[in-house]
């Protein structure tokens, strides 16, 4: 009995925190008198920003709050968590001294800049209610929802208004009503007009690349925002959160779905006297197990490193200025040196990749990638990309993931994934159910975490057809849309990327088109702007100078790497050179239409167009994109011709550099010519009919044939002893494409042949005289038809022998009859399994 009086008398009564009280004098005393440098009082403007409906939280400056009092900042440190709702009562008091604000608007206080910042593994329970800064990459945010943060209820038995209850992550009412006559400890309803609600939004972090152990699975927290910090931090960026470890109970526990029966089944379904006895012990709560999870309150956000690449979160947009402001006098100059250097693109390319020796076409297209082209909006509203996509195709051991890896280090948004390991929802976005509220969320994937950065892909024709299928949209439109699970949403993922392939067979075929060495999709391989192809090969100087460069870089590995500018000016730099938008003027404007027109007029000619993808209107673009790159990295507002001009030699580059070899029609009798330079001179005539044969020459013919080219059966002798180089050459050797013209016109009328069952026209010399009938327009010349005819049988004894597309047939009856007239016989037929490429 003399407790319940106790307790009656002290209902009313809040016991005092003196220590958080006298923060709170402190406190306020700090926000009135500190002065900036120039003698004014600091704070004050910014109090006066709190009139606006739409704010409510003030920020202050931890190194502020040090410089003035020492002690305060400690113990605000320390007692973080305590002291709290006291410093958010001092701002309100603040606010109201120098504005006319609402009596019941709460306000809040958000601080910055704290000394030192934590790793997620660094946080223990000892740092509960303490003041920590942690840092990490945003992987995953919730919608926002109003949280109550103080209840007003109703007793429902006696009608006392019990106001300010506070809240504590759930939904708490009163344990007991405050009217002394009034018993009811369950029956409570909540007014909400007179309740506050607050902004409350859960994000989580995950550990950054850089920070991870060897080997360890990367941590996860949930932040919990609250107020003016909702919505500042989206899915993908790299963010410093202020605030404290609090400690939840784990919601997703309670609700295991065998335990919800039973908790309920105690408290609903009972008898009337059990309802006053509340939940007792913890069985009946459903936890088995005392298990909290860590939770961290965070009371601002802010970007990292904004000094490089990281955007301000208040969506101001930097400027040049802005930058420049952020720079020391020193680093400012450096830049200004950068761009005045007359060779810089030589030393930015050597500088960014000083291990990687050779290769310079890649290396200035990944360094043109880094700078970017200009995003630009229409009218209407339809954006046109400004980043630049490069695929690198080669031959393993070409340094391509050490390309991928060092942008990967160098940039400050860069994810690096591979393409076998990746699935289209890990590169796009994934819908996943939240755990606690049972809600779906967006959970970004790695082309949302590179937004504003490069998405490096490795192993990219290893990808499945349907992962490779999401990225489509995201190369070209810079957006992932997603409708899965009741979620409909378009999202940003405004990124360069990376790409690396394999040929194939795993080695580059230099006769093949770069389609049929690239096991990639036509829509794919046009929205790349650069394919560069590195082809391994044999050459005694190169080969010689990597071998030097990779044992110096294994015996001297710091002395060897010399950089003219390190990569911190090359990022401060690139940050600055990014400000500048250049407008094409009217010269580089013409100059591009010309050379667009000429690539469309060499590739409609069939010149190239069978070893190179298509030119198409990308490729236009893509010169725009590249010229702007090189406009910004010389700091220029304008491109002029000689940008263009680089742009467009990159572009030849990666389009010509997949030429096909010439075709050596000459091959089988270079090679004969040395055995027979071994054999006597009466035994080489002897067989000269024979080798004909054999070299796809016909037997009448052999003589003439001979004379044509330089091998005449009679002088045979002479022969074997000059010089192979002696010979004239030039009608013996084919372009690829002429050489591909010639085999397709002779399947197609073969093909013809067949299906009309003309049993003469598939003999060997009728295709060789019908192909000479097809081309008599082009013969002047007795000599000429001669050359025409040796080349068309070569020609087609390469396609049996080498390339095995036509099939000689012979008739069984003549096989034994002499060699001439089964030669006269030979039947010509298409190989069934040969696919003719249009």
């Amino acid at each position: 009995m003399d407790v319940a009086t106790a307790t009656a008398e002290n209902a009313g009564e809040m016991v005092k925190d003196e220590l958080a009280e006298k923060c709170q004098k402190l406190f306020q005393a700090f926000l009135e008198e500190f002065q900036t440098g120039d003698g004014e009082v600091k704070y004050v403007r910014e109090a006066e920003e709190l009139i606006r409906p739409e704010r409510n939280t003030l920020l202050v400056n931890f190194t502020d709050l040090e410089g003035f009092n020492q002690e305060l900042a400690t113990t605000i440190q320390e007692e973080y968590y305590r002291v709290y709702p006291f410093l958010c009562r001092a701002v309100r008091n603040f606010a109201r001294d120098h504005g006319n604000v609402p009596l019941n608007k709460e306000f809040y206080v958000a601080l910055e800049d704290l000394p030192t910042r934590h790793k997620i593994r660094e946080l223990s329970s000892m740092r509960i209610g303490t003041l920590v800064r942690i840092s990490g990459q945003v992987v995953r945010t919730h919608p926002v929802h109003p949280e109550l943060v103080s209840g007003t209820f109703l007793c429902m038995d006696c009608q006392t208004v019990i106001k300010d209850v506070p809240q504590q992550f759930k939904y708490s009412p009163p344990t007991i009503c405050r009217n002394p006559v009034c018993n009811n400890r369950s029956r409570f309803h909540l007014d909400t007009h007179k309740s506050k609600f607050i902004d409350f939004q859960k994000v989580r972090i995950q550990e950054t690349q850089a920070e991870l152990p060897r080997g360890s699975i990367p941590r996860s927290l949930e932040i919990v925002l609250r107020a003016e910090a909702v919505e500042t931090a989206q899915a993908g960026d790299r963010c410093d959160f202020t605030g404290t470890l609090i400690v939840v109970p784990d919601v997703s526990q309670l609700r295991t779905p065998g335990v919800r029966a039973e908790t309920s089944t105690r408290v609903a379904g009972g008898p009337q006297g059990f309802e006053s006895e509340g939940l007792r012990g913890l069985k009946a709560l459903g936890v088995r197990e005392l298990s909290y999870r860590l939770a961290f309150l965070a009371c601002n956000v802010a970007p990292t490193n904004p000094r490089f690449g990281g955007k301000e979160l208040r969506e101001e947009e930097q400027t040049a200025e802005s930058i420049k402001s952020q720079m020391t006098e020193k680093e400012w100059e450096k830049v200004f040196e950068m761009s005045q250097d007359k060779n810089l693109y030589h030393n930015l390319c050597t500088s960014l990749f000083p291990t990687i020796h050779g290769n310079d076409e890649v290396k200035r297209g990944i360094l043109l990638m880094l700078f970017g082209g200009v995003p630009k909006t229409t009218m209407e509203g339809t954006s046109l990309r400004g980043d630049i996509n490069v695929c690198i195709v080669g031959d393993p051991s070409t340094a391509k993931s050490q390309f991928l890896k060092h942008v990967e280090e160098f940039s400050p948004r860069a994810v690096y994934t591979s393409g076998k390991a990746s699935s289209a929802a890990g590169l796009t976005a994934a819908v996943v159910r939240d755990e606690e509220s049972h809600e779906f969320v967006i959970e970004a994937g790695a082309l949302m975490l590179a937004d504003n950065g490069v998405c490096c892909i490795d192993e990219f024709d290893k990808m499945d057809l349907k992962d490779q299928v999401a990225i489509h949209e995201a190369m070209e439109q810079q957006t992932i849309s997603i409708t899965k699970a009741g979620v409909k949403a378009t999202l940003n993922a405004r990124t360069s990327i990376l790409a690396a392939a394999n040929p194939v067979g795993g080695r580059y075929d230099r006769s093949k088109s770069l389609k049929q060495n690239v096991n990639l999709t036509a829509p794919i391989m046009s929205r790349f702007d650069l394919f560069f192809i590195l082809v391994d090969d044999c050459n005694e100087v190169t080969d010689y100078a990597i071998a030097r460069r990779i044992v110096d870089l294994h015996s001297r590995i710091e002395e060897s790497v010399d950089r003219l500018y390190t990569l911190d000016e090359i990022r401060r730099y690139l940050l600055f050179a990014r400000q500048f938008k250049p407008k094409i003027s009217s010269e580089s404007e013409e100059f591009i239409v010309e050379q667009y027109k000429r690539l469309r007029q060499r590739d409609g000619a069939g010149g190239v167009s069978k070893s190179a993808w298509r030119i198409t209107v990308r490729q236009l673009e893509s010169m725009i994109r590249l010229s702007e790159g090189m406009a910004r990295m010389h700091c220029c507002d304008e491109v002029q011709p000689k940008h263009v001009k680089e742009a467009f030699r990159l572009l030849n580059k990666s389009i010509i550099r997949v030429e096909t070899p010439d075709i050596n029609l000459e091959q089988e009798d270079e090679l004969e010519e040395e055995e027979q330079q071994e054999d006597v001179n009466g035994v080489n005539g002897h067989v000269n009919g024979m080798n004909g044969h054999v070299n796809g020459m016909n037997g009448h013919v052999n003589g003439m044939n001979g004379h044509v080219n330089g091998i005449n059966g009679h002088v045979n002798g002479v022969n074997g002893h000059a010089e192979p180089g002696s010979q004239p050459k030039p009608s013996l050797r084919l372009s690829f494409n002429e050489y591909r013209r010639i085999s397709n016109l002779l399947v197609l009328h073969l093909r013809r042949a067949e299906e009309a069952e003309e049993e003469e026209e598939l003999k060997k010399s009728a295709v060789v005289n019908w192909y000479l009938k097809e081309i008599e327009s082009e013969i002047d010349s007795e000599e000429e038809l001669v050359n025409k005819k040796g080349l068309i049988e070569k020609v087609l004894h390469r396609l049996v022998h080498y390339d095995h597309i036509l099939i000689e047939l012979s008739q069984a009856g003549l096989k034994g009859s002499e060699s001439a007239s089964t030669e006269e016989e030979v039947v010509l037929v298409v190989n069934p399994n040969y696919i003719l490429e249009d």
